[in-house]
């Protein structure tokens, strides 16, 4: 048995290993969560680290605590400005679009893998939602942005179609059970399941707000520690009343990143480092359960699955489930080939595991195949695939201010920002010129790669933005002079 310290010590530098190795992400289009289990892999390899883990309970409880993290981080970091124009689009891909993918690809197994229905449909549940966060990171390292609304589709997709994978697993599991037990009653389960935790999530998002902004801890460093437990509540006490945990987590994280709270921004940093070390926790300990020599066994079978999966079970939901939506056809191409499966097909393959299911092993093996076929071909290519498919627009990165400011309820103030157009009535006025309300206020221009300190005789330049403090009262009328094409002086 290893110390403590030991433990401590190997933990802490695969940790390190792994975020170092997460560079090569950047440099050759990798996603990290490739890299994460294939450290997980070899450390655990006898030839290697030789790192015995065996528990499955264990490691699905460290996976269902990290998604729980990485779906409130996601919900955080959305802007439902962004998502709100392809909310029904992203609803129809993540419950119908899930489900015709776990159909498609159950027959699939049926016929060709000889699996029973249910069986079939179980493997096509454990591996039927995507992990776009996987895929934002590729651009982002590649330095490519999407036309149109493809990105906030991709990002709404990812996190909430995850509810509808875990019920279709879990239901299927209870049929394979309990005999008694027929499709025809998951339709109740899942309105159920669905109502509480959307009702649940909401609830909870008001609840937290409500407490972040009126509890006045002592402590700035409370505060993480105060979300973090509620967060956990959140999900644990859907759970107990039936309903879908991770649907009430995403929602929960999604009211309160478009709400104004205490300590929001320094918050919403912390959950997104919670998050990252979620995931590198989750994709080690899933790459040490794995038994690489069993991986080699199903590799054919498995990269028939994948081959499916890819070309022809996730292009047929996505065809079905945008059909009527106005998206161009290379646009449904390219939203295909970046269903990228991630950590949750893994983390639901250990649940036929713990269940006891007859073909739980192959269903656990193969997930894992298709999880590491996708990385590769689909990940690698993704960039590839939006200059081919020509969904792509010129990268631009996110201007970091030196100059923060946090909005509260309690303040009628915000900073915002607005970039001067080519042909904009502002061009060579000074900022006196302009004509800003009294209380409203030019606090720093962005020019280029420098920042401007701006004075009353500052000229404003073409492709300027401008970080204004305003008053909310005034914010639509400043709105309006800014974007107007001339103004009369």
């Amino acid at each position: 048995m290893p110390s403590i310290e030991h433990i401590i010590t190997g933990f802490s530098l695969l940790l390190i290993i792994s975020i170092i190795a997460s560079k090569a992400s950047s440099r050759f289009g990798i996603p990290s969560l490739l890299i994460f289990l294939f450290i997980g892999i070899f450390v655990g390899s006898k030839q290697i680290g030789d790192i015995s883990f065996h528990d499955t309970r264990l490691a699905q409880y460290i996976g269902v605590v990290a998604l729980v993290f990485i779906l409130f981080s996601g919900g955080l970091e959305t802007d439902w400005k962004v998502v709100k124009p392809v909310l029904w689009h992203g609803i129809y891909l993540s419950t119908f679009g899930v489900l015709i993918t776990a159909v498609a690809l159950g027959f699939f197994a049926v016929y060709v893998l000889h699996f029973s229905i249910i069986e079939g449909l179980l493997l096509g549940s454990v591996v039927s939602s995507t992990d776009a966060a996987a895929v934002f990171s590729v651009l982002r390292s590649r330095k490519i942005s999407l036309s149109g609304n493809l990105r906030p589709l991709l990002e709404l997709e990812s996190g909430s179609n995850d509810p509808m994978a875990v019920f279709l697993t879990i239901g299927f599991i209870s049929i394979l059970s309990e005999t008694s037990k027929s499709m025809l009653d998951m339709i109740p389960l899942f309105v159920m399941q669905m109502g509480i935790g959307a009702f649940m999530g909401y609830l909870f998002g008001k609840g937290i707000l409500l407490l972040i902004n009126k509890v006045k801890l002592e402590y700035d460093g409370l505060y993480p520690v105060f979300t973090t437990s509620l967060v956990l509540l959140a999900y644990a006490l859907t759970n107990m009343f039936n309903g879908s945990g991770f649907l009430a987590i995403y929602i929960a994280g999604l009211m309160m990143g478009n709400s104004n709270f205490v300590q929001k921004r320094n918050l919403i940093h912390f959950h997104s480092g919670i998050a990252w070390l979620m995931q590198i926790a989750m994709f080690l300990t899933l790459g040490l359960l794995v038994v690489p020599s069993k991986i080699a066994s199903i590799a054919w079978t498995g990269f028939m699955v994948s081959i499916f999966l890819m070309f022809v079970a996730r292009p047929l939901s996505v065809f079905i489930a945008l059909f009527k939506t106005g998206l161009f056809f290379r646009e449904k191409l390219f939203i295909s080939w970046v269903g990228l499966r991630g950590s949750v097909p893994i983390i639901l393959a250990t649940f036929p595991l713990l269940a006891g299911v007859q073909i739980a092993d192959m269903v656990f093996n193969i997930a894992f195949f298709i999880v590491l076929t996708s990385a590769i071909f689909q990940g690698t290519s993704i960039a590839f695939m939006a200059k081919l498919l020509k969904v792509e627009v010129p990268f631009k990165d996110k201007i970091q201010y030196p100059l923060q400011f946090e909005q509260t309820d309690d303040l009628n103030t915000r900073l915002i920002d607005f970039t001067i157009p080519y042909n904009s009535w502002m061009i060579d006025k000074t900022v006196a010129r302009i004509g800003l309300p009294d209380d409203s206020l030019i606090t720093l221009i962005a020019r280029s790669d420098d920042f401007v300190v701006p004075s009353g005789k500052t000229k404003v330049e073409a492709g300027d933005v401008l970080l204004i403090l305003v008053n909310n009262n005034n914010l639509q009328e400043i709105l309006d002079l800014l974007s107007s094409k001339h103004r009369d002086n």
